[in-house]
């Protein structure tokens, strides 16, 4: 980490005083998790873990040799219908944890030798992260950090973030506000995944990779294909371009498959095409985007 020590407690303090009343995320839902109110998460004030371990399915650049050491953290700040992990983000399957349990957590992923600690839906738990960073810090924890999230994230709260994480790695769902309220439940999806995007890549430029083709430190977007152009992907891609870097590096997902509430939506009720994976590729090529790695 970028940081001292006594930053690093001073932002944990922060970030814990805006979990309560929450302002974690652009949700606002001002519930006093440390009171033991339930945010629009579902989340009191701890963190929640579904599991971890060695992860050898993300993309290249992070699982290099010995895998990304994914921590499945429980709940989201989204609601959307077709998750496929809505297990354990909406029906939150996992196990509370104390900050001393998370940090011992992060140790055991990095006595695994894996490449980096690969935070998945982190954004409610933004607070007890922190403080579990500070503890295993002092232990001796040192990977890179990747922050893995649903791209719904408060500009004012990664602030908070600045030196501590290594490698954002959001999603950037879609390019229009109705689509994104009535499949992932919040209307002002798109300004907010795109001050967070600013804001990341402000703070950690292009993904940079090593001579061991390992990711160290960077932006890296992922962007799901949905059936019949639902994602907006050509929208997307050239606010990449235009407002990011035209060097991000972009996986462009076309693993969809219905899951969860996906069949309320006729649209979504089917895989996509070969055809409009193409035609999504070939969108983020023609506005410009040149690092791109189909997943």
């Amino acid at each position: 980490m970028r940081i001292s020590p006594m930053e690093l407690a001073e932002r944990a303090a922060a970030l814990t005083a805006a979990s309560s009343p929450c302002r974690t995320c652009p949700n606002a839902c001002r519930a006093e998790r440390t009171a033991g109110e339930f945010g629009r998460c579902r989340l009191g004030g701890g963190a929640r873990v579904a599991g971890y371990g060695p992860h050898f399915g993300e993309e290249p650049p992070l699982v290099g040799r010995f895998g990304s050491g994914t921590v499945f953290l429980s709940a989201c700040n989204l609601a959307c219908l077709f998750c496929q992990n809505a297990r354990i983000s909406q029906d939150r399957e996992g196990t509370d944890v104390t900050d001393s349990e998370l940090a011992g957590i992060f140790l055991r992923i990095q006595e695994m030798r894996c490449h980096n600690l690969n935070l998945v839906t982190p954004t409610p738990h933004t607070a007890a992260i922190v403080r579990a960073l500070r503890i295993a810090r002092d232990a001796g924890f040192s990977l890179p950090i990747v922050w893995n999230c649903g791209g719904y994230e408060s500009a004012e709260v990664l602030r908070h973030l600045d030196g501590i994480v290594d490698l954002y790695m959001p999603d950037l769902k879609y390019g229009n506000d109705a689509v994104a309220r009535e499949l992932s439940g919040v209307g002002d999806y798109v300004a907010r995944s795109q001050a967070a995007l600013l804001e990341m890549h402000r703070q950690v430029g292009d993904l940079m990779i090593d001579d061991d083709g390992v990711a160290q430190r960077g932006l890296l977007v992922r962007h799901l294909i949905l059936p019949k152009g639902l994602a907006g992907t050509e929208e997307v891609m050239r606010f990449i371009v235009e407002e990011i870097s035209r060097d991000t590096y972009v996986n462009v997902m076309g693993q969809y498959r219905p899951c969860h509430r996906a069949s309320e939506i006729p649209s979504l009720r089917r895989r996509i095409t070969k055809e409009e994976l193409d035609d999504a590729l070939e969108r983020a090529r023609s506005v410009g985007l040149h690092r791109l790695a189909p997943f």
